[in-house]
């Protein structure tokens, strides 16, 4: 989730780079090659499952339904999946909620999910800047349904980069930063902005720059999630491993080329198949088990276990390709140089000073049991503000969660939600959100 390359391990110290070359190729051949396997799967699964069929609900039937749907889930490719939040309870109301693009760029739509009010009200806007990190903007559908009851609620929608042609030009940490500035000046003054695990360096990078340039549209609050702001602080072992393979080895060992027909056919990637590989390998007997119960749970006839697991993992194995200068830049600046922290980090030759950040009010959040963004490493943002006052900062660590669990599930909705709301009400002075009390464990920095 944080961007980090957690895919290394998947290939050797030193890897042919004319199989690099071909590699993506042969995913692409791969896929083609099973498509009629698939084909035949989906038929044999409407047989066996079919009301007709006396031998549908015999124990013959349903191992074999079980054996045809693991084997088309664990071969096809998953696409993006959709937000569907179709309404929101705000208060004793059921809210109608309706997906709207306002802002369309080549590597990222801005969504709103706009509330079709009885009578118009007007809520403090809130941006989640969701991770460019290999998963879809819709990993974080639980943060947004959290989040809209209290906010106009806007989100980063990032593009597959192999559906984005050479023509467009590139997309690289600058252009990160970029786009988040021009969302936040799009949305104005009467804004909050929130940065979900990778993201939290451009973003901060970001409220950074316009603070220094008196900007009107820099937020009123900045809330940063399991981000990687200073790596060195309790590193995890994804961060072990950038500073052991430095960026040279990612450069040479998991960048490729988009093949053809995808319209960004000849881009450098980091390929979301690589991704996908690197997450799974790191929990590798967890997801074979999972496998083997959704199996079990498939013949025994337990529908509501069978379809949780469909539902985490059409989400899980929906991947997208990152540029290429993207990930090696998220790589050099963040995982092995640690350019923030040391205060070296630039945007278009302009020193980054976090010092300059003195009207945007800062929280950080972290969980007590994150394996991927260790705790501390988000709160060195607090020590990087060293301008702002006390009252405008607060760090939560969050017991008990790991680092899904700082932005999603009910840990998440109970506790560290409440303590968000409560923050930004306060700074942003917003009368329209509701002011929940606080029933999480924080502390100010």
């Amino acid at each position: 989730m944080t961007g980090c390359p957690d895919s290394g391990d998947l290939l050797p110290s030193s890897v042919n780079e004319g199989f690099l070359v071909v590699l993506y190729y042969l995913y692409e051949m791969n896929h083609a090659a099973l498509a009629p396997w698939r084909a035949a799967a989906d038929a044999g699964l409407n047989f066996w499952r079919s009301p007709a069929n006396p031998f549908a609900e015999t124990q013959f039937g349903r191992s074999l339904a079980a054996s045809l749907e693991l084997f088309e889930r664990t071969t096809r490719r998953y696409g993006k999946p959709p937000f569907e939040i179709n309404d929101v309870i705000v208060g004793d109301d059921i809210v109608p909620v309706e997906e709207r693009n306002v802002v369309s760029k080549p590597f990222c739509t801005l969504v709103n999910f706009e509330k079709q009010w009885d009578r118009p009200k007007t809520q403090h806007k809130l941006l989640i800047v969701a991770p460019m990190s290999g998963h879809y903007a819709t990993l974080l559908r639980g943060t947004v349904e959290s989040m809209l009851p209290h906010y106009d609620t806007y989100i980063t929608d990032w593009v597959d980069a192999r559906g984005v042609p050479m023509s467009k030009g590139g997309f690289d940490l600058d252009d990160y930063v970029d786009y988040v500035t021009e969302f936040l000046q799009f949305l104005g003054p009467d804004t909050s902005v929130m940065a979900v695990c990778q993201p939290s360096v451009p973003v901060m990078a970001a409220v950074a720059l316009m603070n220094a340039a008196k900007d009107p549209a820099a937020p009123k609050t900045m809330i940063l999630m399991g981000g990687p702001i200073d790596t060195r602080r309790n590193p995890t072992a994804v961060n072990n491993l950038a500073q052991e393979k430095g960026v040279d080895w990612f450069r040479k060992n998991v960048i490729m080329k988009v093949p053809a027909p995808h319209a960004g056919m000849m881009r450098d990637v980091y390929p979301g198949f690589l991704q996908l590989g690197g997450f799974m390998t790191m929990n590798l007997d967890r997801h074979i088990d999972a496998h083997r119960e959704l199996f079990w749970h498939l013949v025994d006839g337990d529908g509501d276990s069978a379809e949780k697991h469909r539902e985490f993992y059409d989400e899980y194995m929906s991947v997208m390709d990152l540029t290429a200068e993207f990930y090696l830049q998220t790589v050099e600046k963040v995982f092995v140089n640690h350019d923030l922290p040391k205060g070296t980090l630039t945007h278009r030759n302009a020193l980054v000073d976090c010092t300059k950040i003195t009207r945007t009010a800062l929280m950080t959040i972290e969980g007590e049991r994150d394996d991927i963004s260790g705790v501390g490493q988000t709160e060195a943002a607090q020590d990087l503000c060293a301008s702002l006052p006390q009252e405008k900062k607060l760090h939560h660590l969050q017991p008990g969660v790991g680092h899904y669990g700082v932005f999603n599930g009910s840990r998440f909705r109970k506790e560290i939600v409440p303590r968000i709301v409560e923050f930004v009400n306060k700074n942003a002075n917003d009368r329209t959100a509701q002011k929940p009390s606080a029933n999480g464990r924080a502390k100010t920095a």
